[in-house]
């Protein structure tokens, strides 16, 4: 996991989770932080363990801890959080020393984690890993969350 400790000790990594932070000091709704984004990882790499799926542990956490670097973006310019996220992660990844397939796969799985009709399996974990990450069922927000809105129920399992 060397080069995940290289994500969560570079210095951009740091600077955008605390843009992140800045811009959700008085959120009412989940934040999207470091706990988050290691809670993604875990839930990620389980799912994939449970389904044996052939992809490493260092993608997996690459791919959650790095899916909503860019949300302070969309706080400040509009636009999709996930799209910004891919944008600032490709240079993070670089620096860590992931190699050029392996960049693409986890920036392709990052651009498509909301979407849940995403193709490839990495993408589909990590949008099922954001959801179930999320502690939904004591919430005091829960009323007046937009993922309730819509309709949607938490879940424990997917």
């Amino acid at each position: 996991m060397e080069r995940v400790n290289l994500i969560i000790n570079d210095a951009e990594y740091l600077e955008y989770l605390k843009k992140n932070q800045e811009h959700e000091i008085d959120r009412i709704y989940c934040h999207h932080d470091e706990h988050h984004f290691i809670d993604v990882s875990r839930v990620a790499y389980i799912i994939a363990l449970e389904e044996q799926l052939d992809i490493g542990k260092e993608i997996i956490y690459a791919s959650g801890l790095l899916h909503d670097i860019g949300r302070w973006m969309e706080y400040e310019k509009g636009g999709d959080h996930a799209i910004a996220s891919k944008e600032l992660a490709d240079g993070i990844l670089r620096k860590s020393g992931f190699t050029e397939e392996e960049i693409r796969e986890i920036l392709e799985a990052i651009a498509g984690h909301r979407n849940k009709e995403e193709s490839s399996q990495l993408a589909d974990i990590l949008y099922r890993a954001d959801k179930l990450s999320r502690v939904c069922t004591g919430c005091n927000a829960r009323s007046t969350c937009k993922r309730f809105q819509n309709g949607e129920k938490p879940y424990l399992f997917y």
